[in-house]
């Protein structure tokens, strides 16, 4: 089976992420999403729900903890030393997977643009919670599971997240 055989099914209840290819789990992630729940408004700090898409992978051949700031590397590498002096920045680390929703009217176009919104699917502090929200809108992953997953998939690979 190839990986554009590949897709993805986030569930907001579960907190989980599983990569499936022709109905078979290949693997399961914990994850985070937002701490205000489901929701596809834009400045809501909501996960969006619906079909997506993969529409662009970032960050590849990066260091694990590579920092992102505007979907572009920083030439910092997390520590907990760089949080102390930036307390309030939301750490989008090693990898993403930015995703366009595929619905319009629930998540393209409009306010409820999850592509507009950025929402990602991408690496996070390795002490961050993972199986319970706490993100601004993003699905956040463990460093090495971001990279596992980045490798498996391409763009254009279906997304679907619920809840």
């Amino acid at each position: 089976m190839s990986n554009q055989d590949y897709s993805i099914e986030i569930s907001i209840p579960a907190q989980t992420l599983t990569l499936t290819a022709g109905g078979a789990v290949i693997r399961e992630y914990a994850v985070s999403t937002a701490a205000n729940g489901a929701g596809e408004r834009r400045d809501s700090f909501c996960t969006p729900r619906g079909r997506h898409v993969i529409s662009d992978k970032i960050g590849a051949g990066c260091e694990p903890g590579t920092v992102f700031v505007g979907r572009r590397p920083t030439g910092e590498i997390y520590a907990p030393e760089l949080r102390a002096r930036h307390p309030q920045r939301d750490w989008i680390l090693t990898r993403i997977l930015r995703l366009a929703g595929t619905e319009a009217g629930v998540n393209r176009g409009g306010d409820v643009d999850s592509h507009e919104r950025y929402i990602y699917i991408h690496g996070a502090p390795d002490d961050t919670p993972m199986g319970r929200p706490g993100s601004a809108g993003c699905i956040r992953m463990r460093n090495a599971d971001v990279v596992e997953l980045f490798d498996l998939v391409e763009a254009g690979t279906p997304v679907h997240i619920s809840g």
